[in-house]
């Protein structure tokens, strides 16, 4: 019997922090940091962008419960990273930067995303 290959997930163009824009779905032209990558999956959660409704029985930080408002994750194939110079959504590219390390740049400006 032949060994199976381990699947790596796809190398991600966004990471924690970025500054996106949501560019299908409900939350469609929302636009905010990612808070959270989750690689194996290929989602990421964006502030303030994919609300869902949680219910949540009483417990000792809400006594109360209730029903609570929450980011849930978004396919990454549906976020476009903002362009830090000209704030529009932009591809990414990547490139080697002076002292020889890769960084990512934005498609529509060519400025080194931080």
């Amino acid at each position: 019997m032949e060994k199976k290959k381990q699947e790596q997930p796809a190398k991600l163009k966004i990471k924690k922090g970025d500054l996106v824009k949501v560019i299908a779905g409900d939350s469609k032209g929302a636009q905010g940091k990612i808070l959270e990558v989750i690689l194996d999956k290929g989602r990421a959660i964006v502030e303030g962008a994919n609300l869902v409704s949680k219910h949540t029985k009483p417990n000792a930080a809400k006594p109360n419960g209730g029903i609570v408002k929450q980011e849930a994750a978004i396919h990454i194939s549906n976020l476009m990273l903002v362009d830090p110079k000209t704030g529009k959504p932009t591809r990414v590219g990547r490139k080697r930067n002076d002292a020889g390390k890769l960084v990512r740049v934005a498609k529509i400006s060519g400025e080194e995303i931080k």
